[in-house]
């Protein structure tokens, strides 16, 4: 018991608060801080939904910006792509960490019928189907999943990694649209 407290007393004096060390733990693994412990609450089938859906759409930006910078002469779609599997693959993984601790996990697995169609396009026109499919459209949808499940969900660690993780894909559609816009203009 006094070793006990004496422990806290050290870990007071030198400034290592719970929350502290929560927060050094979540910029360390770039996920939003929170008090709430983390220990194996379930997710509700609601929140399990936007999981599996919000990991598909991950795999799906990564297979598909894969087959952009091998079937794309463009160099700003090239680099677009680059961008989606980077930011998509950082997403990916602090999902899946944060659900693992929550005792689930997904397998996400890429809309295949998508990947396969861009696979068989080269040039001009696969520029303009990954785009508009996977920058423009794909990201629209995916603004309007995690804006609702950062204000509906009822995880509220998952609910903050959706708002957390909102303004990057806020940031993805507006240079898709972007994007978009310069390919029409030179077409």
């Amino acid at each position: 018991m006094k070793f006990r407290y004496s422990l806290q007393v050290m870990v007071v004096a030198l400034g290592l608060s719970a929350v502290s060390i929560n927060a050094v733990h979540a910029q360390a693994s770039d996920a939003p801080a929170s008090d709430a412990p983390v220990s194996g609450s379930k997710l509700s089938p609601a929140d399990q939904q936007f999981v599996q859906t919000a990991s598909q759409s991950d795999a799906t930006e990564i297979a598909a910006s894969k087959v952009a910078l091998k079937n794309s002469q463009d160099p700003h779609v090239r680099k677009f792509a680059q961008q989606m599997i980077t930011d998509h693959t950082k997403l990916a993984h602090g999902m899946a960490a944060l659900v693992s601790k929550k005792g689930f996990s997904t397998t996400p697995t890429a809309d295949s019928a998508l990947v396969g169609k861009l696979q068989t396009l080269k040039g001009k026109e696969f520029d303009q189907a990954y785009v508009e499919q996977v920058g423009v459209e794909a990201h629209q949808r995916a603004v309007d999943l995690f804006t609702q499940q950062s204000q509906s969900g009822t995880d509220p660690q998952l609910k903050a990694a959706a708002a957390h993780a909102l303004p990057t894909i806020k940031h993805h559609l507006e240079m898709a649209e972007q994007l978009a816009g310069a390919m029409k203009g030179s077409s």
